[in-house]
């Protein structure tokens, strides 16, 4: 089944943290943040100034670098819906209306797999078929540099920390190689070193998303 460009959709985003074994007990079991091996490409240009971003005014090869396909329509086999915080010192960074999106002359001509339609900061994720998709694959749309010490320009040094969290758990790896689950909340928090960050553990997705 698929639907025409720019349709509003709405569904919600799967448990981001893996099954323990059968031996181990869930209570006593640390839960673990899904990845997925994921390297950002270097053969387009990412964004490593400070924010806001904005997406890229040629949106195909980027949507070619993180992996993706310019689709003439949605595909809604698998469909789902993550959400994405960036905080630069308590200040929330817009994700913008449009990644994913192959606009031109004003016409949307093409849509990824992986898509914003609004600035909620919330990610769609519509596939022909259930593959495991990376918050570095939204990252390449948007042409936004990405790692554990960067996001666009707002680098870790020896004043300012980057610090990732998913449904308010701390994450220490690649945020490039988080995997997109349904209903996952990814906040990237820039900050003084030595402040304590505050974040949502979880986003309040619109009824039917």
């Amino acid at each position: 089944m698929v639907r025409p460009l720019f349709v509003i959709i709405s569904a919600l985003v799967v448990s981001t943290f893996a099954v323990p074994p059968a031996n181990v007990s869930a209570a006593s079991a640390k839960p673990t943040i899904a990845t997925t091996p994921y390297t950002m490409p270097t053969s387009v240009s990412l964004d490593d100034t400070p924010p806001p971003w904005a997406s890229p005014a040629n949106a195909r090869p980027y949507i070619e670098a993180a992996g993706l396909t310019a689709l003439s329509a949605e595909q809604l086999a698998v469909h789902y819906h993550a959400h994405l915080d960036v905080i630069d010192d308590d200040t929330k960074v817009t994700v913008p209306a449009g990644i994913g999106f192959v606009i031109q002359n004003g016409k949307a001509r093409g849509i990824s797999e992986l898509h914003t339609h609004d600035t909620s900061g919330i990610v769609h994720i519509e596939s022909a078929e259930n593959v495991p998709y990376t918050l570095g694959q939204v990252f390449t749309e948007w042409g936004v540099a990405l790692s554990a010490t960067q996001v666009g320009g707002l680098r870790a040094d020896g004043a300012h920390v980057l610090r990732v969290y998913v449904n308010g758990r701390r994450f220490g790896g690649d945020p490039a190689t988080i995997r997109l689950k349904r209903h996952l909340e990814i906040a990237l928090w820039y900050g003084p070193t030595g402040q304590k960050p505050t974040v949502p553990k979880s986003y309040r997705f619109p009824a039917g998303v």
